[in-house]
């Protein structure tokens, strides 16, 4: 069975956009993706889909399905894994509703969630799962209020982090996780928002950690991504080869220019910063005042990796279940507020996604023949209507590997 998506303006991910276009979808795959006047006839029954726009599924690149209801770390440890969940089996549908049909969890149930959802059970994107988030001891991962022996405990049953230290220790961290199919590592290389003690410029892992942590990594052709707010955790997760750097919100010029030498990817999530710094009432004060303190250098930081040309991914770096999980494409509109075109925002948020998982990327993120057939409609063209950004309403049909998910 093919599908024809007939579409005013067709958004390929990384390419000009063709006014006047047309995909073609069958056991899967994208058949053709170009202009209409030039679309084969495929000689068979054919379901006809007219939209005002068509592109590629979108890529998060930075979420946690946790099931967590507040924004308060705390409540990982009081919340039940199974009720936890529940609750992010409704997240992921949401998110996909809102036209993401691939993420990146980078901490959190997704590696397990990711079984449910390539079984056809769940509704939800594509998750290519990081397992255990590896934190130090009183690190970012860590629940600072709580007895460490209870958190060490916890972090074997929630599957949110685990509390690492010394090269042998982080190098087993590594192995679990690759244990349950990660699709890439996720380490914290600084201080966090989130978490209570820490302070968000420190270096968390001594250089040799982090050194031994990316080279079990790759040995298994996964890639690293480490959470960095601080220059110092951003410099040396980079300098031990990590990959992606998430948040990244003292990036300088100087860490810019190496990121670039590198190859490595930024992934801002401005989403988060923005969102939770609207709900100050809901925020432990610390995490409002960490916040608070990261955000002017955060909105910097974007500015100077898009100046540099250092390759960005849109990711959004949700955690509390609700409605946030289906507003993901507001990222766009942070990169274009920082610099970005929306073209470039655009293949941020498709294109780019997959190149964020290094050897483990899937063929997704663009519409071009023999890629998988992952694809949204939109009710405007985005290129002329900006507030399609954000609301999963404007969203008409999402497609994942060619089957209507919605």
């Amino acid at each position: 069975m093919t599908t024809r998506i007939v579409a005013d303006v067709l958004i390929p991910g990384r390419a000009e956009p063709i006014d006047g276009g047309t995909v073609l979808m069958a056991d899967g795959e994208i058949s053709f993706a170009g202009a209409t006047a030039d679309a084969p006839s495929t000689g068979e029954h054919e379901t006809l889909v007219e939209v005002p726009a068509v592109m590629p599924g979108l890529w998060d690149c930075h979420t946690h399905f946790v099931g967590m209801p507040e924004p308060n770390i705390e409540l990982i440890a009081t919340t039940d894994v199974v009720t936890a969940a529940a609750r992010a089996v409704d997240d992921a549908a949401a998110m996909l509703d809102g036209g993401v049909t691939s993420v990146r969890d980078v901490g959190g149930l997704g590696v397990r969630l990711a079984r449910a959802v390539n079984e056809g059970r769940m509704r939800g994107p594509w998750i290519h799962g990081a397992g255990r988030i590896l934190s130090t001891t009183g690190g970012h991962g860590d629940i600072h209020s709580l007895p460490l022996d209870f958190v060490h405990q916890l972090t074997c049953n929630s599957g949110f982090s685990v509390l690492c230290d010394g090269v042998p220790e982080v190098l087993k961290a590594v192995r679990l996780n690759l244990r349950i199919n990660a699709k890439l590592i996720k380490i914290c290389a600084s201080g966090g928002v989130m978490s209570e003690i820490d302070h968000p410029m420190h270096q968390q892992f001594s250089d040799e950690e982090l050194r031994a942590i990316v080279e079990e990594a790759a040995r298994a052709e996964r890639i690293v991504a480490a959470h960095c707010h601080g220059k110092a955790g951003i410099m040396a997760a980079l300098r031990a080869g990590c990959f992606t750097i998430e948040h990244g919100s003292f990036l300088d010029e100087e860490g810019a220019d190496l990121m670039v030498e590198q190859g490595a990817m930024f992934v801002p999530t401005r989403f988060v910063v923005d969102e939770l710094l609207g709900q100050a009432e809901a925020l432990p004060r610390y995490a409002y005042e960490k916040g608070l303190m990261v955000a002017g250098a955060h909105e910097m930081a974007m500015k100077i990796a898009i100046a540099k040309g250092v390759k960005i991914a849109a990711g959004c770096d949700i955690f509390v279940s609700g409605q946030m999980y289906g507003g993901s494409s507001k990222e766009i509109m942070h990169l274009i507020n920082a610099g970005m075109t929306d073209l470039e925002a655009i293949e941020a948020a498709t294109a780019n996604g997959p190149e964020t998982l290094g050897p483990q990327a899937p063929n997704t993120g663009q519409l071009r023949a023999g890629f998988d057939a992952d694809v949204i409609a939109l009710d405007a063209n985005p290129l002329d209507d900006r507030s399609v950004w954000g609301d999963p309403d404007r969203v008409t049909h999402v497609w994942q590997r060619g089957s209507q998910a919605k």
